[in-house]
């Protein structure tokens, strides 16, 4: 199964990307190492990968560019930084510019296994929404990442954002537990995620307020739901 999963890993220290390129294909996956952001671009370019693993700080073009051009060329494929920067405007920077998951250096290996797995196993679930889905007066557009109005005005949300939403919708006028929420988008619910969360969904409601049936209620000790 590994086998069949072509991963763009982005890495400018060169000790660091050989040990991760190795390791990685011990485990069956076949591995892309580039030296910089440019040249990971050029290579993401050539198409067929599964997965793109990103340092955040490397030359030419740092990784939150790197991933925003990538999510513009491609919409589904996960994305994980690499990155000493850990500070909570780094990681929102980070998720806004398309990430899915973030991994502070340094890192276990087994850790960053774990990580992968979960990231190919959500991007071939079948559980995603419709292309097309209504929230009230809204059109959620999900592969897109947009939420259209009454008046056809469209919104762009973040790739995080689009993926808390889908969440909420399945769960729509029921309780999204937070800790489940927690651990599929951000990998653990650590009180430092726990507020990150908290921020996409404070962006959500505003991003929603255009209709007053729609509403994300926070349900105290539990989680969040989503009545339209």
């Amino acid at each position: 199964m590994k086998a069949q999963h072509k991963i763009l890993l982005a890495e400018d220290e060169p000790f660091l990307g050989k040990v991760v390129k190795e390791s990685l294909e011990k485990q069956g996956y076949e591995v892309m190492l580039a030296p910089d952001g440019r040249k990971a671009w050029e290579l993401f370019n050539e198409g067929g990968f599964s997965i793109c693993i990103l340092d955040v700080m490397m030359p030419y073009k740092d990784g939150f560019t790197l991933a925003a051009q990538i999510r513009q060329s491609n919409s589904k494929i996960p994305m994980m930084f690499l990155t000493a920067k850990a500070d909570i405007k780094d990681v929102a920077e980070g998720y806004a510019s398309g990430g899915n998951d973030y991994l502070k250096k340094p890192f276990s290996l087994d850790e960053l296994f774990l990580r992968i797995a979960e990231l190919l196993k959500r991007s071939t679930n079948d559980d995603a929404p419709q292309n097309e889905t209504a929230i009230g007066s809204y059109t959620f557009l999900y592969h897109r990442q947009e939420l259209k109005d009454s008046s056809q005005k469209i919104v762009k949300l973040s790739h995080k954002e689009a993926e808390l939403l889908a969440l909420l919708l399945q769960h729509k006028n029921n309780v999204l537990d937070r800790k489940a929420t927690l651990l599929k988008l951000w990998g653990d619910d650590s009180f430092f995620n726990t507020r990150n969360m908290d921020v996409y969904i404070t962006r959500l409601r505003n991003k929603l307020k255009g209709d007053a049936s729609v509403e994300i209620v926070n349900i105290r000790g539990f989680g969040y739901k989503l009545i339209c």
